[in-house]
Order: C-alpha cells, then sequence, then structure tokens
C-alpha cells in the first residue's frame, strides 16, 4: 500500500518568499540602527532636546544609504536659514551592506545555480520592502527643536515679537528613496560580484571567473584598510585620550577616512574646505589641509598631506603592497588557463571601478548647525545669524555651525587606479604561476588515480 506523501510544515511558497524578503530588509536595517545608535551616542547625541534621539538615528540611516538632510532655522518671520548635509556616514552603510548582503545570500545557500526567474522574483519583493522602509525612514527623519531664549522677560517678548527661534532637520524624500534604492541594487550586484557562495543563473555561470576573483581581492583590500583603521582608532582613543569622539569616529566614519587615504595613496585628489570647527576628531594632517588660508579650496594629495606630517608618504607603499597582494589572491582564484594580460586588464578594470565608487562614496557637503544630528561644527552660521537678529547674548551658540566640503576629482582618480590594477595586475599573475590554484589538481595526484 502506497505510504500518503508528507509535506514538510511552513509557510506557503508566496508567504515565504515575502518573509525572506522581510528578513532581509529587517536585518540590514537592525545592524545599521545599533552601530549608528552607537556612534551617535558616544559622539553626545543622546542628550538632544525634545526628545529628539529617534528622528536623528533615522536621519542618520537615510544619510547611511546615500539620502540628504535638509537643515533649517528660523526666528518667527524675521529670519530664516536653509542648509543641508549630504555625506555618507560609511560604517553604518558596510554594516548594513554586509549585514543585508549575508541574509539575502543564506536563504540561496547549498545552491550553484539558481534560476533567473526565482533570482528576479526575490529581489523583486527585497527592493519593494525596502522601499517602503525608505519611506518610513524619510517620515521618521524629521525634527524640529525650539531653542529657550532665557528668562521669563525674553519668552513674553520672542512670543509676542513671533521671535521663538527653532532648528530642525527633515530627509529629502526623493533623494532618500531614489538613491537609498539604488544604494541597495548596488549592494545586491556587489554581492554577487564578490561571493563565490551566490548562486547565479545557467546563462551568467562561465562569467563569474572574470569577474569574481578581481571583486573579491579588491574588496578585501577595503576590508584590510579598515581593520588598519579600526586598531589605529583604538589605538589612539587609548593612548591620547577623549576615548567616546575617537569611538564616535570609528563607528561613524572610518570607512570615510581610510578609503580616502586608499585612494590618496594611489595618488588621486580630493577638493574641499573646512570652515568652524568639527565636533569629532579626523587627522591633523587633513584637517590642516581642509583649513586653507582666507577660507578657500583646499588640494587633499599625498604632497599636501606631506607638508603636514611627513609620515603620509607612507600611504603610497601601503597602497601598492596591499594592492599587489591582491592581485596575488585573485590570480591565485583564478584557472591557470587564464593568461597573464587577462589578469592585468580585469584587475585594473575591478580597480577603477573600486576607486570611482570610494570617490562616490567619500563626498561630503554639509552647511551649517551640523550639532542637531549630534555631531557639531564649531559657531557661528546659523547660531550667530539667529542670535543676531534676536540681540543681546546669542542663546543659539551652542548649537554650533560650519561648513565642510569634500569633492574627489574623478577624471584623474579613475584612470590612475586603472593603471595600478593594469601593473599590479602582471605582477600578481606572474607570482602565482608557481603556486597551486583554487580547484587545481597536482599532476602527480591526478596520475596516481583512486587507488
Amino acid at each position: 500500500m502506497q505510504q500518503p506523501t508528507t509535506r514538510a510544515a511552513g509557510p506557503p511558497g508566496a508567504v515565504r518568499g515575502w518573509l525572506d524578503a522581510l528578513a532581509v530588509v529587517l536585518a540590514g536595517l537592525v545592524a545599521m540602527a545599533a552601530v549608528a545608535a552607537l556612534g551617535l551616542w558616544l559622539a553626545g547625541a543622546d542628550d538632544l532636546p525634545d526628545g529628539g534621539f529617534p528622528a536623528v538615528l533615522a536621519a542618520t540611516l537615510a544619510l547611511a544609504v546615500g539620502g540628504d538632510i535638509q537643515l533649517d532655522g528660523a526666528a518667527g518671520n524675521f529670519a530664516s536659514v536653509e542648509a543641508g548635509i549630504s555625506a555618507m556616514p560609511l560604517s553604518v552603510s558596510v554594516v548594513g551592506a554586509v549585514v543585508t548582503a549575508e541574509v539575502f545570500l543564506r536563504q540561496l545557500r547549498f545552491r550553484a545555480v539558481a534560476g533567473g526567474g526565482e533570482l528576479l522574483g526575490r529581489i523583486g519583493r527585497t527592493v519593494l520592502l525596502w522601499l517602503l522602509a525608505l519611506v518610513l525612514l524619510t517620515v521618521g527623519a524629521r525634527h524640529s527643536f525650539v531653542v529657550p531664549l532665557g528668562g521669563d522677560l525674553a519668552q513674553s517678548l520672542s512670543g509676542a515679537l513671533g521671535l521663538t527661534p527653532e532648528v530642525g532637520f527633515h530627509a529629502d524624500g526623493p533623494t532618500t528613496v531614489g538613491i537609498g534604492l539604488a544604494w541597495l541594487l548596488l549592494v545586491l550586484a556587489v554581492t554577487f560580484a564578490v561571493s563565490r557562495r551566490a548562486p547565479l543563473p545557467p546563462a551568467l555561470v562561465r562569467y563569474q571567473l572574470a569577474v569574481r576573483p578581481a571583486a573579491f581581492a579588491l574588496w578585501t583590500v577595503l576590508l584590510a584598510y579598515l581593520a588598519i583603521g579600526a586598531v589605529a582608532g583604538v589605538l589612539t582613543a587609548v593612548v591620547h585620550g577623549n576615548a567616546r569622539q575617537n569611538l564616535a569616529v570609528v563607528l561613524l566614519a572610518l570607512p570615510d577616512l581610510v578609503w580616502l587615504a586608499f585612494g590618496v595613496g594611489l595618488g588621486a585628489e580630493w577638493h574641499g574646505r573646512l570652515v568652524g570647527a568639527l565636533g569629532l576628531p579626523v587627522p591633523e594632517p587633513l584637517s590642516a589641509v581642509l583649513r586653507a588660508p582666507g577660507g578657500g579650496q583646499a588640494t587633499i594629495d599625498l604632497g599636501t598631506l606631506a607638508e603636514q606630517d611627513a609620515r603620509s608618504w607612507w600611504l603610497l607603499p601601503l597602497a601598492a603592497v596591499l594592492l599587489l597582494a591582491a592581485a596575488f589572491l585573485a590570480a591565485r582564484r583564478s584557472p591557470r588557463t587564464v593568461r597573464l594580460w587577462q589578469h592585468a586588464v580585469r584587475f585594473g578594470l575591478a580597480t577603477a571601478v573600486t576607486v570611482l565608487l570610494v570617490g562616490l562614496w567619500t563626498r561630503v557637503d554639509a552647511d551649517y548647525g551640523l550639532s542637531v544630528l549630534g555631531v557639531g561644527l564649531g559657531q557661528g552660521g546659523l547660531g550667530d545669524l539667529l542670535g543676531a537678529v534676536l540681540g543681546g547674548d546669542n542663546p543659539l551658540s551652542g548649537l554650533g555651525s560650519g561648513s565642510l566640503t569634500l569633492r574627489p576629482v574623478l577624471w584623474t582618480a579613475v584612470p590612475l587606479a586603472a593603471g595600478w590594477g593594469l601593473l599590479t595586475g602582471a605582477l600578481g599573475a606572474l607570482l602565482a604561476t608557481r603556486v597551486r590554484h583554487r580547484g587545481e589538481v597536482p599532476a602527480g595526484e591526478a596520475s596516481a588515480g583512486p587507488g
């Protein structure tokens, strides 16, 4: 007698697909929120008035996926200031990207090949839920702070004249949703390009050996810079004091600094300027270069950094050694049949794309009143303007303000990176000729057979 078949308990296929997508989105957001909350707390954002910390946390997550935050302040009908922040706290972004990718891949584990329709379905469901999360972030990243003026008389006069000063912020909806969607798609694309655990449709399997070794090797370089920077940040916090502020930099903006150092080590340039005092510590050579005389635009490269600290020249050999090691790793993970010039071209393209992304990720454009996000930029600007309108002592001076811009010169950085990749790719392939490649069986073992 035929026994009835039993089905494993669990939700139906369609429901299971949506639950999987929800797990990917929630895992990424929770990981980002945990890192951002700890970093903001260390930076001193936990004592913001009017219960503003949750909104500040939402704004930080919006920035981490590429969104913009608009700042505004007003004193009734007499004064108003509008400004904004466009800068990615890359520590938060990287943690969110890694957790999102890991959860997405775990749902596809033990599989070498996946159908294109299935992958598109999974990605589509994840994208829809991610868009909903971005909309909720945009709604939550909005808050205003009423600034007290002092005594009862000042409060009464300000109310009568309509001069009650307020400062606040809100996420720019179209930018946050649009670039946030691009952020998720980029994370998934990099996941499939880097990880050997990511199953591909049968039509794309033949291309994986041309992409994954070099992509994985460059990802390893970025991780190496993060590890070096984290060690340096912790040592600085222990040796030089100011531990909370230094650890806040590690948890919020470590990749912004160390990946910029990677690009500078390859000869790339950034242009920028800094007006006011940064609320969080950054390397002194970088801060000194950004403070160009007269508040003009400064050039950040090996030469200008070395003028402030000769140890900056070590960025050049560090970048060269790590790139060469990555090229060797890429060649070792490739079949021996791949020719030397192919290694060089693939590694050159991968290095160029990596530096392009690093340049786009490290762009900063921030003005005025950044302390509403828990990190002040010195004095002046919004606080001084409203204080001047109100007269007397400046009640907003504690808010802080300033200006920080940082933009890469991509038209030179990308070709330089490609040249470095071609050179180190060829050298790495030469070094790998005498070692066993991944998946390769030595001739002696192959000829011995099963016996």
